[in-house]
Protein backbone atom coordinates (compact mmCIF):
# COMPACT_ATOMS: atom_id res chain seq x y z
CA UNK A 1 0.00 0.00 0.00
CA UNK A 2 1.46 3.38 -1.28
CA UNK A 3 1.95 6.04 1.69
CA UNK A 4 -0.14 8.97 0.48
CA UNK A 5 1.88 12.18 -0.76
CA UNK A 6 2.42 14.83 1.76
CA UNK A 7 1.94 18.86 0.76
CA UNK A 8 4.42 21.07 1.48
CA UNK A 9 2.28 22.60 4.26
CA UNK A 10 1.93 18.89 5.92
CA UNK A 11 5.79 18.72 5.01
CA UNK A 12 6.30 22.01 7.00
CA UNK A 13 4.79 21.28 10.18
CA UNK A 14 6.49 17.95 10.46
CA UNK A 15 9.37 20.35 9.87
CA UNK A 16 8.68 22.68 12.59
CA UNK A 17 7.85 20.03 15.26
CA UNK A 18 11.59 18.83 14.28
CA UNK A 19 13.35 21.99 14.00
CA UNK A 20 11.79 22.40 17.24
CA UNK A 21 13.35 19.29 19.14
CA UNK A 22 16.61 20.29 17.21
CA UNK A 23 16.61 23.94 19.01
CA UNK A 24 15.79 22.39 22.51
CA UNK A 25 19.18 19.73 21.68
CA UNK A 26 20.90 22.72 20.39
CA UNK A 27 20.18 24.71 23.35
CA UNK A 28 21.20 22.30 25.66
CA UNK A 29 24.28 21.67 23.96
CA UNK A 30 25.15 25.53 24.72
CA UNK A 31 24.53 25.21 28.01
CA UNK A 32 26.23 21.86 29.23
CA UNK A 33 28.70 19.62 27.65
CA UNK A 34 26.65 16.77 26.17
CA UNK A 35 27.47 13.06 26.41
CA UNK A 36 28.10 11.25 23.67
CA UNK A 37 25.03 10.11 23.59
CA UNK A 38 23.28 13.18 23.85
CA UNK A 39 25.14 14.40 20.69
CA UNK A 40 24.16 11.07 18.98
CA UNK A 41 20.94 12.31 19.59
CA UNK A 42 21.73 16.34 18.43
CA UNK A 43 23.22 15.14 15.04
CA UNK A 44 20.37 12.62 14.47
CA UNK A 45 17.61 15.54 15.13
CA UNK A 46 19.96 17.96 12.91
CA UNK A 47 19.59 14.97 10.05
CA UNK A 48 16.15 14.68 10.45
CA UNK A 49 15.69 18.29 9.88
CA UNK A 50 17.64 18.59 7.33
CA UNK A 51 15.79 15.76 5.53
CA UNK A 52 12.33 17.37 6.00
CA UNK A 53 14.10 20.75 4.56
CA UNK A 54 14.95 18.71 1.23
CA UNK A 55 11.52 16.51 1.41
CA UNK A 56 10.14 20.58 1.53
CA UNK A 57 12.02 21.77 -1.45
CA UNK A 58 11.00 18.34 -3.62
CA UNK A 59 7.17 19.12 -2.66
CA UNK A 60 7.32 22.42 -3.54
CA UNK A 61 8.67 22.09 -7.17
CA UNK A 62 6.46 19.04 -8.24
CA UNK A 63 3.97 21.10 -9.77
CA UNK A 64 6.98 22.86 -11.63
CA UNK A 65 7.89 19.77 -13.29
CA UNK A 66 11.75 20.87 -12.29
CA UNK A 67 12.21 16.52 -11.05
CA UNK A 68 14.02 14.42 -10.40
CA UNK A 69 16.99 15.95 -9.07
CA UNK A 70 20.34 13.93 -9.22
CA UNK A 71 21.02 14.72 -5.58
CA UNK A 72 20.42 16.64 -2.33
CA UNK A 73 23.23 19.25 -3.83
CA UNK A 74 20.99 19.68 -7.26
CA UNK A 75 17.93 20.62 -5.23
CA UNK A 76 19.32 22.70 -2.80
CA UNK A 77 21.05 25.12 -5.84
CA UNK A 78 17.65 24.85 -7.13
CA UNK A 79 16.20 25.98 -3.98
CA UNK A 80 18.42 28.95 -3.53
CA UNK A 81 17.37 29.89 -7.09
CA UNK A 82 13.92 29.90 -6.37
CA UNK A 83 14.91 32.10 -3.44
CA UNK A 84 13.78 29.54 -0.36
CA UNK A 85 16.69 29.58 0.90
CA UNK A 86 18.89 32.54 1.32
CA UNK A 87 22.25 31.28 1.76
CA UNK A 88 23.31 28.57 -1.06
CA UNK A 89 26.91 28.04 0.03
CA UNK A 90 26.06 27.57 3.48
CA UNK A 91 23.25 24.99 2.58
CA UNK A 92 25.66 23.10 0.47
CA UNK A 93 28.44 22.87 3.06
CA UNK A 94 25.71 21.61 5.37
CA UNK A 95 25.48 18.48 2.80
CA UNK A 96 29.19 18.38 2.83
CA UNK A 97 29.40 17.91 6.96
CA UNK A 98 27.02 15.19 6.49
CA UNK A 99 28.82 13.75 4.09
CA UNK A 100 31.79 14.22 5.77
CA UNK A 101 30.28 13.02 9.48
CA UNK A 102 29.20 9.73 7.88
CA UNK A 103 30.52 6.73 10.25
CA UNK A 104 31.64 4.40 7.39
CA UNK A 105 34.27 6.82 7.54
CA UNK A 106 37.56 6.85 9.98
CA UNK A 107 37.68 10.73 9.70
CA UNK A 108 36.57 12.08 13.54
CA UNK A 109 34.63 14.95 12.61
CA UNK A 110 32.20 15.08 15.02
CA UNK A 111 33.38 18.29 16.97
CA UNK A 112 33.34 19.95 14.22
CA UNK A 113 29.80 19.14 12.85
CA UNK A 114 28.70 19.66 16.11
CA UNK A 115 30.07 23.05 16.29
CA UNK A 116 28.32 23.95 12.59
CA UNK A 117 24.94 22.66 14.07
CA UNK A 118 25.29 25.19 17.00
CA UNK A 119 26.88 28.17 14.94
CA UNK A 120 25.30 28.25 11.67
CA UNK A 121 22.86 25.41 10.49
CA UNK A 122 20.35 25.62 13.04
CA UNK A 123 19.93 29.60 12.20
CA UNK A 124 19.84 28.53 8.61
CA UNK A 125 17.11 26.33 9.14
CA UNK A 126 15.20 28.48 10.91
CA UNK A 127 15.01 31.18 8.16
CA UNK A 128 14.11 28.43 6.00
CA UNK A 129 10.64 27.76 7.92
CA UNK A 130 10.17 31.65 7.95
CA UNK A 131 10.15 31.28 4.30
CA UNK A 132 8.61 29.04 3.94
CA UNK A 133 5.37 30.02 5.69
CA UNK A 134 5.28 33.26 3.88
CA UNK A 135 5.27 30.95 0.35
CA UNK A 136 2.94 28.90 1.59
CA UNK A 137 1.00 31.61 3.42
CA UNK A 138 0.54 33.78 -0.25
Amino acid sequence: MKKPIKTCSQLLEDYSLALEDLTVYSQRSKNTKLSESQSRELISSFEKTHELALSIFTAFFKPYKKEPFSGSRDLTVEAFHADLIDDGQAWLEMIIDRIKYNPLYEIDTQEKFLENINKKYVRLLQRFEDTMAKKLDT
